[in-house]
C-alpha cells in the first residue's frame, strides 16, 4: 500500500488536501520536539532563578514539574494518535467542545507560541555575546542580538524542510555535548558537594520573606519553563510519514529524553559549584558557565559557548517552524485576518508568509528588553499562555472522554483504563501550576519595576482573550468553517 496516498486520503477526510510535502521521518519529527524542549535553553534559562529562590534545592522543583507536565505530555500524545492534523490544540479543542472555544484557544496558543520564541531569543542573545565580550551586553545591544536570532531563525526556515533537519540534528550534537557529556564529565571528575546539598536552601528563602515554601513554589513557576515544547511534534502532522503512530511516539520520546537530560545537568551543576552561595546571593550570575569554566578550565569558556549557541538556534528554528505551521493551521480555515496570504504556501512547500509575520511579531516582543533584564519576565510570559492553554485542553479531553465525544481507543497509541486517571491528575496539576506561573510576584519582575510589570502575565493575557472574545463574538470566524467540526462522537477508522 502507498502510505503517502493513504495519509493524504485521511487528510481529505478531515476536509483538507494534502498541501504539505511529507518529508519527515519518526526521527525528524522527534529531532523536532527534542529542539524545542531543548535541555539546553531550558535548565540554563531557570538555573539562576532557580538557586535564588530555593537554593541546591531547587532540583525538587524541577522533579515535581517533570512528573506534572508528563501527565499532560501523556494526554497530547493521545489527542496526537488520533487527530493526525496541523494545528494540535486548535484542531483538537474545535472539534471536541466547538469552534468558539477552539478559535480562543487557537489565539492564545500563537499568541504563547510567539512570545516563546522571543523568549528564546532574548536568551540566547546573552550567550551569542559572550562568544564575543566577557560582559554584559546594554539593553539595546541584547535586543538587537535577539532580533539576529529571530532572523537567523527565520531566514533558516525559508530555506525548506531539508536544511532545517540538517540544523536540527547539529543541536541535537549541540544538546548531548553541552548537556550530557559534559555533566557525566562534571559528576565524575569535578563534583564539589555531596548529594545532601540537594535538600538545603542555602539561606535562599531570604528572597521569599523568609519561607522556604514560598521560595519553593516561586521556583516551581520559574521550572515550568523548562519542559515545555514537547507539542512542537503535533504542528508537522501533515508534514510527516505515518503521522498516528509517529507523532505520538516522538513526542513522548522527546519529552522523557530531555527530562532526563535536564534532570543530569541540573544535579551536576549543583554538585559541581564550589560555591553555590554564590549562585543563591546572586554573585554567581550563571550557575552553569561557573560550573563548566571551574572544572575544565579557562579553555573551554569559548567551545562551550559556541555549543551552547548551536542548541540555542536550533530551539529557536524548530519554535519558529511550528509557529508557522499553527498560523497556516489557522488561516486556511479563514480564521485570521488576511487568511488567504497567511495560508499561503510557496515552491518549497512551508508556509512562508506566516513563518515572516510570525518573526516580526516575536522580534517586536524583544522590545521588553530595553527595561533592563527582562529573563524572568520573558519566561513567565512564554511559560504563562502555555499552562493554560495545556490546562484547557486537559479539561476538554476530559470533558469528551466522560461524555463519549471522544474515544481515546481508536487512536493507535492510547492508555486504556488509565487514561481516566492520568486525565484527572493532568488537570489538578495544571489547575495549581497555571494559577502558580500568573501569580503577581514583584520578585519576577525587573528590578524597581512597577506594579504593571509585577502583574504583567496576567494583564497581558487578560487583554488577549478579551481581544480575542471580541473578534469571535463580532466577526465570528467560526462560522466560516465549511462544515461543523464537533461530530456527535468522534470515532477514527
Amino acid at each position: 500500500m502507498d502510505r503517502t496516498r493513504t495519509d493524504a486520503g485521511e487528510l481529505a477526510e478531515y476536509g483538507y488536501r494534502q498541501e504539505l510535502r511529507r518529508s519527515l521521518s519518526a526521527w525528524a519529527v522527534f529531532a523536532i520536539g527534542f529542539a524545542t524542549i531543548s535541555p539546553v535553553v531550558g535548565i540554563y534559562a531557570v538555573v539562576q532563578l532557580g538557586f535564588v529562590f530555593a537554593g541546591p534545592a531547587w532540583i525538587g522543583a524541577v522533579v515535581v514539574a517533570f512528573l506534572g507536565q508528563l501527565l499532560v505530555a501523556t494526554v497530547y500524545a493521545e489527542l496526537s494518535s488520533q487527530f493526525p492534523v496541523t494545528g494540535g490544540v486548535y484542531q483538537w479543542v474545535r472539534r471536541l467542545a466547538g469552534p468558539r472555544l477552539g478559535w480562543l484557544v487557537g489565539w492564545l496558543y500563537l499568541a504563547s507560541a510567539v512570545a516563546s520564541l522571543t523568549t528564546v531569543a532574548y536568551l540566547g542573545a546573552g550567550w551569542l555575546h559572550m562568544l564575543f565580550s566577557g560582559s554584559q551586553p546594554s539593553p539595546v545591544v541584547h535586543v538587537l542580538l535577539g532580533v539576529v536570532f529571530v532572523a537567523v531563525a527565520l531566514g533558516i526556515n525559508l530555506l525548506g524542510v531539508n536544511p532545517v533537519k540538517h540544523l536540527l540534528n547539529a543541536g541535537i550534537a549541540a544538546e548531548g555535548v553541552a548537556s550530557i557529556a559534559v555533566s557525566v564529565i562534571l559528576l565524575l571528575f569535578a563534583r564539589h558537594n555531596g548529594f545532601g546539598v540537594l535538600f538545603e536552601t542555602l539561606g535562599a528563602q531570604a528572597a521569599s520573606g523568609g519561607s522556604v515554601a514560598a521560595g519553593f513554589v516561586t521556583c516551581l513557576a520559574v521550572a515550568g519553563w523548562a519542559f515545555l515544547g514537547f507539542d512542537a511534534t503535533t504542528q508537522v502532522a501533515e508534514e510527516t510519514e505515518r503521522p498516528r503512530r509517529s507523532v505520538p511516539r516522538a513526542l513522548l520520546r522527546a519529552y522523557l529524553f530531555v527530562a532526563f537530560t535536564v534532570l543530569l545537568t541540573a544535579t551536576a551543576v549543583t554538585l559541581t559549584l564550589s560555591r553555590p552561595e554564590g549562585a543563591v546571593s546572586g554573585k554567581i550570575a550563571d550557575p552553569v558557565f561557573a560550573a563548566v569554566t571551574e572544572a575544565l578550565g579557562g579553555w573551554s569558556e569559548k567551545p562551550f559557548v559556541a555549543v551552547v549557541l548551536i542548541a540555542f538556534f536550533a530551539c529557536a528554528i524548530s519554535i519558529q517552524t511550528y509557529i508557522g505551521r499553527a498560523v497556516y493551521a489557522f488561516a486556511r480555515d479563514r480564521q485570521l485576518p488576511f487568511s488567504a496570504r497567511l495560508s499561503t504556501v510557496g515552491e518549497r512547500q512551508i508556509p512562508w508568509v506566516s513563518l515572516t509575520v510570525t518573526a516580526v511579531l516575536a522580534s517586536l516582543g524583544l522590545l521588553l528588553g530595553l527595561n533592563g533584564n527582562a529573563a524572568a519576565t520573558l519566561i513567565a510570559f512564554g511559560s504563562g499562555g502555555f499552562y493554560v492553554i495545556f490546562l484547557t485542553v486537559v479539561l476538554v479531553a476530559l470533558y469528551a472522554r466522560l461524555s463519549g465525544r471522544w474515544d481515546p481507543s481508536a487512536g493507535e497509541l492510547h492508555l486504556a483504563r488509565t487514561g481516566l486517571p492520568v486525565n484527572v491528575l493532568a488537570v489538578a496539576w495544571l489547575l495549581f501550576e497555571a494559577v502558580n506561573i500568573a501569580w503577581p510576584r514583584a520578585e519576577l519582575a525587573p528590578p524597581g519595576g512597577s506594579w504593571v510589570q509585577v502583574w504583567a502575565v496576567v494583564l497581558v493575557f487578560s487583554a488577549l482573550f478579551a481581544a480575542g472574545l471580541a473578534y469571535v463574538l463580532l466577526a465570528k470566524p467560526h462560522a466560516r468553517l465549511a462544515t461543523d467540526p464537533v461530530p456527535e462522537h468522534v470515532e477514527v477508522s
